[in-house]
């Protein structure tokens, strides 16, 4: 996201609906003992610690039930029909010769199992990590500890950048921001770009704590003169 000279007020209609925060309510996390040392600065502050946002993965839930469904129900009519004294259907009778006959060593054999256990890895990242990686939580008030608020990366990049446009030399900047640090990047049109970069730092700072991010994250600033 790079603007041009003139920066973007902060009243302005690009900006009225740049930050979509939902709010939902969620059980009370429990409790456990945290040292003052490891509390974040809204946890001083009164507020309550929100965990990041877990992901429904309703694709890949339906995408593992669709596949042990069919699986499932080919076996069972398969199984129902050699009861009924059919014979058993040329793809399981291949299947069970293919697994009696083959070695454990085999290029085949390995190849199923390295793809299996990568899939199972692939599940079990799945299910252990909260994914929602957009999303960044916010603090929670001090007398709401159900209320869990997020703010989208993109929106957090665009006020942060805003910010970074009002400070005077810059004629332009790019922000990301991530979960553990916001990067900035920014052409200096004119003062010292050493000055430019400090000031560029403790606004970006003072905006970030407005966010109220439940994890700050650190700020690292690059600056080089326009050439043009």
């Amino acid at each position: 996201m790079t603007s041009g000279p003139h920066p973007p007020g902060r009243g302005s209609a690009s900006s009225g609906h740049r930050a979509a925060v939902p709010l939902t309510k969620e059980p009370d996390p429990p409790e456990r003992d945290v040292s003052p040392s490891n509390l974040t600065a809204g946890e001083h502050e009164g507020g309550h610690r929100t965990r990041r946002k877990w992901s429904a993965r309703s694709v890949t839930a339906a995408l593992v039930a669709a596949v042990i469904l069919v699986a499932a129900v080919a076996t069972l009519v398969d199984v129902v029909a050699v009861r009924a004294g059919r014979p058993a259907t040329a793809w399981r009778r291949h299947l069970a010769d293919e697994l009696a006959t083959r070695p454990v060593d085999d290029v085949w054999m390995l190849t199923g199992a390295a793809v299996a256990a990568a899939v199972g890895v692939w599940l079990i990242v799945l299910a252990l990590t909260p994914g929602q990686r957009r999303w960044l939580p916010l603090r929670s008030p001090a007398g709401c500890p159900r209320l869990r608020a997020f703010v989208d990366r993109n929106s957090a990049a665009v006020l942060l950048r805003d910010a970074a446009m009002r400070v005077p030399g810059v004629g332009a900047a790019h922000v990301l921001a991530g979960r553990h640090r916001i990067k900035a990047r920014a052409e200096v049109r004119f003062r010292e770009p050493r000055q430019v970069k400090d000031d560029l730092t403790a606004v970006l700072a003072e905006e970030r704590d407005r966010l109220a991010l439940a994890r700050p994250p650190r700020i690292a600033v690059r600056t080089r003169r326009r050439t043009r």
